[in-house]
């Protein structure tokens, strides 16, 4: 598919010519590649194997800027990323994909985007910024939620939340290392080694680095914030366990007495005095209740109820 890049992306009636002076936007499958890439004339041998990508990259070469996306599906970030390639110079860009997913983007340009100076650089800046859309709504999603489960830890809600902290922190792990591979591949385009694109129009670029820089630094902050999450659960389940451990320790030394007091008079020797006293059993029964309070005064004094 070749669209030419005017007020908006025009499709061209030919499918792998772009030589009519247009910039142009070819969209290819890999097969579709290997039998016309030398059409395009961009002096590179480039053997695409879309399984092998794993990042997303750009590499510089003679006559030609190519490189690779792998681009994380929003709707389950732990999942298979979409992996498309690409190759361009100062003629225009070519995307090798065999998902689809570059087609779709292409429609949604065309769609919403209407260009009073229509340029390959401005094409390439509304084409990565189409790969965060919806980035910082779902960012902004992700803070509230863990806001709530912050709240619901100090209320003292039973439930675990670290499961689900856990997998919020691998999602924005997983986004952290795609925008870092964008602002790679960004600084990679504003560098313009080759002379590609038009120095005034380098400046788009830039302003993509920023945006992808605020979407790490705010996925950065998230996944702190989920593990100081993590760490105020575990630190409310210590602080739960340690009262359990208080209590049965009062209750230990609370017992403890009139267990020595059970044991010593369940010895029954025969000359122990006090088993023939009749006032014996009211005597221990009301120092048993001395020693109950006095103990539950001497720890509530210390704190320790």
């Amino acid at each position: 598919m070749l669209y030419y890049i005017k007020s908006t992306l025009e499709k061209a009636e030919e499918t792998i010519s772009g030589k009519q002076g247009a910039k142009y936007v070819a969209v290819l499958t890999s097969a579709e590649w290997m039998e016309f890439k030398d059409t395009f004339d961009m002096g590179i041998e480039m053997d695409i194997d879309l399984s092998a990508v794993h990042s997303t990259k750009a590499e510089v070469n003679y006559d030609s800027l190519t490189g690779t996306f792998s681009v994380p599906d929003r709707r389950n970030l732990s999942g298979t990323n979409t992996n498309f390639a690409f190759a361009l110079d100062e003629k225009g860009i070519v995307f090798i994909d065999d998902s689809g997913m570059v087609e779709k983007i292409l429609q949604s340009i065309i769609r919403t985007k209407k260009w009073a100076l229509p340029s390959l650089e401005r094409f390439i800046y509304d084409f990565l910024e189409q790969l965060v859309t919806g980035d910082q709504a779902m960012l902004e999603k992700y803070d509230k939620e863990l806001d709530t489960i912050e709240s619901d830890i100090l209320s003292g809600s039973e439930a675990d939340p670290t499961p689900r902290v856990n997998h919020i922190r691998s999602d924005l792990r997983d986004l952290r290392i795609h925008y870092e591979q964008l602002q790679d591949l960004a600084q990679e385009l504003e560098e313009n080694e080759n002379d590609f694109f038009k120095k005034d129009n380098v400046r788009y670029f830039h302003l993509f680095n920023q945006r992808i820089s605020r979407l790490h630094d705010m996925t950065s902050s998230l996944r702190d914030y989920s593990i100081q999450i993590r760490d105020l659960y575990q630190s409310r389940l210590d602080i739960k366990q340690n009262r359990i451990m208080t209590l049965l320790t009062v209750i230990t030394s609370i017992f403890m007495p009139l267990t020595l007091i059970a044991g010593w008079y369940g010895m029954n020797f025969k000359y122990m005095p006090e088993l023939e006293y009749k006032i014996s059993y009211p005597i221990v029964i009301a120092l048993s209740i001395v020693i109950v309070i006095f103990s539950l005064i001497f720890f509530k004094r210390k704190k320790w109820l």
